[in-house]
């Protein structure tokens, strides 16, 4: 049995971005990519982490590796294997660099274990990668990787998604464990400049942020009507089965059809006026679903209208976070305890994952139908989701913490300065579901702000540069 899973990604055409970026911005793109082959020659580019779906890197690989192949530049994707001890120490790691101290430093048996998986992964990638060759890793399930691929000649970067703008003993003791491995890549990325720890040189550390693909299935333009259907047919709107099934573009351009089911807790339905409030996220204890849930409650009990839905992937899909089952469980036996009031306007559930275009569009009709996106995090290396929302031309309300500054600006959202205030989150709700006009020029503003800053073009060119740092 392979350990190494090498994934197809279909080609997606770079061309239909001009519409949203421009002619001038779309031949910056298309230069510089056949600038770019020229100085590869014959190198390959290979990228690897530990997921093909769930969360917003497999997303993100799937949509830039697309453009990649449009644009001919030759690049690879594998996903590694690991069994769960690995998966819950790197899920530990991971919680560790976001400033959780649950766990203490990585033992010496575990580091060995960690060792032990990456070594087994390395011998299939080493029978693909040659000299020369240029790698990007991701996150800390693949770090391990780093210095058997430089060992055997491969131009090495790591790509970290997540961080935290202040440092503990907990994220010490992170980087601690990561650091002789990372030690390794020549070059170090990171999606903001307070994520470099202080250890990697100025000219070793690169500041990529990250980026939607509005023409993806989870972004692409959707009527009333569809959204309404999808919804619907998925299970979580009131209002009938559709009398047709719900069709949808895939990333490939091909047609697809609705065919899933989402899971569904909740003692009744959202009808298609109510006003709905979202937050899709991973089952992870630092999206706080659970405090999003509390903080609408305390909205609920003032406001007779509105529902909350909070969506995360079915917990049995996310091979590289084995926390996700039990966080949903702890969101379920506290929606139980909800006044029965509350309770019935509060709705918790899962997506399927075996079709990733399939689930993209579900999360897009949940987004396009919500009055209101939350992004409640505790922490957050960047938080795409809040990009998302802010596409669909919707107000956002986000914690003040890790990459949602950076894409909240003023007019465009509302900003929490303190996630664990519940009484604000309660009043940022009743802001936007009662001034409709200032939540549309807000949601205006923000769809405005993510086509200028977080669409794939300046992804792409960030990382041509980079490739062309390991190059020299």
């Amino acid at each position: 049995m392979s350990l190494v899973r090498w994934i197809e990604v279909p080609q997606r055409s770079a061309g239909r971005l001009e519409t949203v970026i421009g002619p001038e911005r779309l031949g910056r793109l298309a230069e510089a990519a056949e600038q770019f082959r020229g100085r590869l020659g014959d190198r390959n580019i290979w990228t690897v982490s530990s997921t093909a779906v769930g969360g917003g890197v497999a997303e993100m690989l799937h949509v830039l590796l697309g453009y990649a192949h449009d644009l001919l530049v030759p690049v690879r994707w594998g996903v590694i294997t690991g069994d769960a001890p690995f998966f819950a120490l790197t899920k530990r790691v991971h919680n560790q660099i976001h400033g959780d101290q649950a766990g203490g430093p990585v033992g010496a048996a575990q580091a060995g274990h960690y060792m032990k998986i990456l070594a087994a992964n390395a011998v299939e990638l080493l029978a693909e990668v040659r000299p020369g060759d240029l790698v990007l890793l991701h996150d800390p399930q693949t770090a391990g990787l780093a210095p058997l691929l430089a060992g055997a000649g491969a131009s090495v970067a790591w790509r970290c998604h997540i961080g935290l703008d202040w440092q503990n003993e907990a994220t010490e003791a992170a980087w601690n464990f990561l650091r002789p491995y990372l030690e390794s890549a020549q070059m170090h990325v990171f999606s903001r400049r307070q994520y470099v720890p202080d250890w990697i040189p100025d000219g070793a550390a690169v500041i990529i942020p990250p980026s939607i693909d509005p023409f993806s299935p989870k972004n692409e333009e959707l009527d009333a009507t569809a959204v309404r259907t999808i919804l619907a047919q998925i299970g979580v709107l009131d209002g009938g089965a559709p009398a047709s099934p719900a069709f949808f573009e895939r990333g490939d351009g091909t047609m697809g059809t609705i065919t899933g089911r989402a899971d569904v807790t909740a003692e009744s339905l959202p009808g298609p006026d109510d006003p709905v409030v979202v937050q899709v996220s991973r089952w992870d204890r630092l999206k706080d679903m659970p405090g999003v849930m509390h903080g609408f409650a305390t909205y609920a009990a003032a406001e007779p209208a509105g529902y909350l839905l909070l969506a995360g992937p079915a917990v049995a899909g996310v091979t590289d976070d084995p926390e996700g089952a039990g966080v949903f469980a702890e969101c379920l036996l506290q929606w139980r305890e909800l006044p029965p009031a509350i309770r019935r306007r509060v709705l918790l559930v899962t997506l399927p994952l075996e079709d990733t275009d399939e689930n993209g569009v579900m999360v897009n009709a949940l987004q396009r139908h919500a009055a209101v996106i939350v992004q409640k995090s505790l922490a957050e290396g960047f938080g795409l989701t809040v990009a998302e929302g802010m596409w669909k031309a919707r107000p956002v309300i986000g914690s003040a913490v890790g990459g949602i500054i950076d894409q909240i600006v003023e007019g465009t959202g509302i900003l929490l300065p303190n996630p664990h205030d519940l009484n604000a989150f309660a009043a940022a709700l009743h802001e936007l579901l009662t001034d409709l006009d200032a939540a549309h020029r807000m949601g205006a503003a923000a769809q405005a702000y993510v086509a200028e800053h977080y669409v794939g073009d300046l992804h792409l060119l960030r990382y041509a540069a980079l490739f062309d740092a390991l190059m020299q």
